[in-house]
């Protein structure tokens, strides 16, 4: 039996999939889990790019961005990077992109965004813009800030 019919299918995206997405996604679950919502999505993180996959196996979630999650009581233990696929876009209904390249080179991989599934994360906020990239200014708090308050509105506007 497949326990992920009727569940929302969430894909979080960004460039290597060691901060912000595996961020996002762990941000989001434990978010949906403590309003009792949990059980209401998949939800999954993956890259546009392969740098941090080698031979086929992805590379842990980033020390920083690991402490970072830990700071608030969330693990993210045992996630590997993972690559975004073609085929995955029949598999997911959202694809949740951290800035504007992720839009970019997801709507690339994906081969267009025929049923609207492509979205910013900043987009279902208040302010709109890009998830900060800790990667190049190693402030991880701003991103999990950036990252939390996109979740919060995403899970909102998906809860009704």
């Amino acid at each position: 039996m497949n326990t992920n019919v009727n569940k929302i299918r969430i894909m979080f995206v960004c460039h290597g999939n060691i901060c912000r997405s595996p961020m996002a996604e762990f941000i989001f679950k434990a978010l949906a889990e403590k309003r009792g919502n949990d059980d209401r999505f998949c939800v999954s993180s993956s890259a546009t790019s392969t740098e941090e996959i080698w031979n086929g196996i992805g590379n842990p979630v980033y020390p920083p961005a690991k402490s970072e999650l830990a700071r608030h009581g969330i693990s993210c233990n045992g996630k590997r990077a993972v690559q975004l696929q073609k085929s995955d876009y029949e598999k997911y209904d959202l694809f949740v992109g951290m800035d504007s390249a992720n839009i970019r080179n997801m709507t690339r991989m994906l081969g267009g965004d025929p049923e609207n599934k492509i979205h910013k994360l900043m987009d279902f906020t208040s302010r709109s813009g890009d998830v900060a990239d800790p990667w190049y200014s190693r402030n991880f708090e701003v991103t999990y800030k950036d990252i939390l308050e996109g979740c919060n509105a995403l899970l909102d506007s998906l809860l009704g």
